[in-house]
This record gives C-alpha cells, sequence and structure tokens, in this order.
C-alpha cells in the first residue's frame, strides 16, 4: 500500500481496471506504484519545466558569481565591501592574487549555496506537484536536520569559522601564521581546514573550528628586531654608534634597500644580566621580510664589531675570560 500523502483516486476506465490478467495488472500488483507513475506521466510537461527552471536559473546564477569573483583592474568586484588588510607596503602583485584567491574561494562557497538552494527549491515544487503533503516531510526533515546537526557540530562549526575568516580575511595564501599549536606559511585556506607549511617543511592541517587566535606576521608591515649581547667590559657607547651606523648603512644598499621602508632605530640598552649587555635594534620591513633583514643586519654588525674590538660575552681564548671569571678572580 501507498502512504496516504501518495495515495490518489482510482480513474475509471484504465486499461488496468478492464484487463485483470495483462502485464498491466502484474506490475501494479507487484510494484503499487500504478497510480504515481501514471500522474507523473499526466505531469510530464511541468515537471519537466521545473526542472529546466532549476537548471537555467542555477546556470545564470553561476555565471553571475564568476563575473563577481572575476579579477579586473579594480579587483574582484565580490571583494569591494568587504574590509582588506594589505596596508600600504603590500606590492600590487601581491594584492592582486590574494585578492583573486580570497575571491574564488568565497566564489566556490557561493555557488555550493545557490546549487543547494535552487535543486531544493526544484525538488519541492516537484513534491507539491505530484500531490505530495510536504508537511510530514518538512516535520521529518527537521528532526533529522536536528540530528544531523548536533552530531556533526564540529563540522558546522569548522564551515562557520571558515566563512568569517575569509570574509575578515585574516589572512590568505602566502602570509606567515601563527595558529597556536602551529605556526608556519599559509598553503591552502578551505572552509574546513587550512594547511600550514612550517620551516622544516611539515605541513600542518588545522581545523578552523579549533582556531583560537591568528597572529599574522605578513599584513601591512613588520619589524626586524636585532639584540645585540656584549661583555659588561665593552663600550657600550661605542657599540651603540657602531651598529646605528652599520645598519643605517646596509639598510640603505641592497640587498636590504628593497625590504626596508624605515631607518633603522637604535633603542639602546634593553637588557642586563650577570654576564650580558644587550642592546636592541629595529627596523621595519615589509611583511614576511623581517627574518632576512635580521640575519643580514646580525652579521653586518658582528663583522664591525670584531673590527672595532667590541667584545661579546663568554668570549675565551686569546687572553680574554668571562667576565663571571674574572669577577670570582
Amino acid at each position: 500500500m501507498l502512504p496516504s500523502f501518495l495515495e490518489q483516486p482510482t480513474q475509471p476506465g484504465r486499461t488496468c481496471d478492464a484487463d485483470r490478467s495483462g502485464w498491466c495488472t502484474a506490475i501494479h500488483d507487484w510494484t503499487s506504484m500504478n497510480d504515481l507513475l501514471s500522474l507523473v506521466l499526466s505531469k510530464a510537461a511541468q515537471i519537466a519545466l521545473i526542472v529546466l527552471g532549476a537548471l537555467v536559473i542555477r546556470y545564470y546564477l553561476h555565471r553571475l558569481i564568476d563575473r563577481l569573483t572575476r579579477s579586473n583592474g579594480r579587483g574582484p568586484k565580490l571583494l569591494r565591501p568587504l574590509k582588506e588588510r594589505f596596508g600600504d607596503t603590500a606590492s600590487l602583485a601581491a594584492q592582486s592574487e590574494r585578492r583573486q584567491q580570497r575571491a574564488l574561494t568565497l566564489g566556490s562557497v557561493l555557488k555550493s549555496i545557490v546549487s543547494f538552494v535552487v535543486f531544493g527549491l526544484a525538488v519541492m515544487y516537484l513534491l507539491q506537484l505530484l500531490g505530495v503533503n510536504l508537511a510530514p516531510v518538512l516535520a521529518s526533515a527537521g528532526v533529522v536536520g536536528v540530528a544531523v546537526a548536533f552530531g556533526a557540530q564540529n563540522l558546522v562549526r569548522d564551515f562557520l569559522s571558515g566563512m568569517f575568516m575569509m570574509v575578515e580575511d585574516q589572512y590568505g595564501v602566502g602570509d606567515v601564521v601563527d595558529l597556536g599549536e602551529a605556526n608556519g606559511t599559509v598553503e591552502s585556506v578551505g572552509l574546513r581546514v587550512t594547511t600550514l607549511r612550517d620551516l622544516y617543511g611539515t605541513v600542518w592541517y588545522v581545523r578552523n573550528g579549533e582556531i583560537q587566535r591568528v597572529g599574522n606576521s605578513s599584513q601591512g608591515f613588520a619589524y626586524a628586531v636585532v639584540d645585540l649581547p656584549l661583555a659588561h667590559r665593552s663600550n657600550v657607547q661605542q657599540a651603540i654608534e657602531i651598529a646605528t651606523a652599520v645598519a643605517t648603512d646596509s639598510a640603505a644598499k641592497q640587498p636590504l634597500a628593497k625590504d626596508v621602508l624605515e631607518a633603522p632605530e637604535m633603542l639602546g640598552v634593553n637588557q642586563i644580566s650577570s654576564d650580558t649587555v644587550t642592546l636592541r635594534l629595529t627596523a621595519k620591513v615589509r611583511p614576511g621580510q623581517q627574518w632576512a633583514v635580521q640575519r643580514q643586519l646580525r652579521a653586518d654588525i658582528k663583522r664591525a664589531y670584531d673590527e672595532a674590538g667590541i667584545q661579546p660575552p663568554y668570549l675565551t681564548g686569546r687572553g680574554f675570560e668571562p667576565d663571571s671569571a674574572q669577577n670570582q678572580a
């Protein structure tokens, strides 16, 4: 027997009712679907129109999304109302590449949502056309939806977190980020998982719903921080003057000139311990270049300190002893 919401009134003069011994009757007795098949055949034109209409609407909506996410001279239209976090120091090529990647990701999500909504409405119209009472169907779907949402709440949280991360532009492909448990260069940003590659080449897959904080070292600008440890017996003022002069000269020449945005600033004595006096120097640089600038400045300043006889802490050999040993003597 058919469910009550699929039952149709028997039509008089039907071939199966007249010929009780034919194939039609056998199929009807075996499947109990004769009434429904007759209804589908009688509504075939309307069913085809609904299906065709759904496909056409989906096609044009997808084309509209493609137009909104396509890059042009002013960038993707989809991202113009959204907040950008590039800053004035990001190159035009980097800005364009990041905008395009972000637009394509959002476009893919919008296409999936459009397909789900359009085909879902089409199915509901088809069921209504076939005389299906949607009230119990929707009630059952609601109960199933609640059960699925409860069981897949982590998946839903990952999806929503991924949506907000992309809309807010917290990070993008190529950014160097710290996500708490993992840090490295972003290789891909999805709706559920963000993929990082760390300094040692290990690939980390981080669920978006598990990300509690994001430290992005590639937005706007960064600071190269160089700490210079000295021995207590060193001439601190001379060390400051040498480090400032060398850093300023290095920042004005290649390869650092393209990455350093402002002249390096000597902050002075940053820390004093029992054996060490630490100077700190900073330089404003392009995002993601702070580590390369730090390495180059350390090498240049170390070379200048050696030429000037500025002593590092814990120096042994050639007649030098650690400060602590001299103090004990």
